[in-house]
């Protein structure tokens, strides 16, 4: 679990907008709509690096951004 108040913090690093927490079948993940990246978390902790995060094809931006609202448009 993700504690709260790292949740308002978090940004993606590519953009520096705001990250969705979704759940996937690997668990959970940060994911950006926008560029359709996802970012792993391990043991609890985001790995927010550019390099280790992974592309999403259309089909999985579906599923993930179907499981939340519309993304926040800071």
């Amino acid at each position: 679990m993700i504690d709260e108040a790292l949740l308002a913090i978090l940004v993606c690093p590519a953009d520096r907008g705001p990250l969705l927490l979704v759940d996937t079948d690997d668990g959970q993940v940060f994911y950006n709509p926008r560029l359709r990246r996802a970012y792993r978390i391990d043991d609890g902790i985001p790995v927010l690096l550019v390099d280790e995060a992974r592309s999403v094809d259309d089909d999985e931006h579906a599923r993930l951004t179907a499981q939340t609202g519309p993304a926040d448009p800071r």
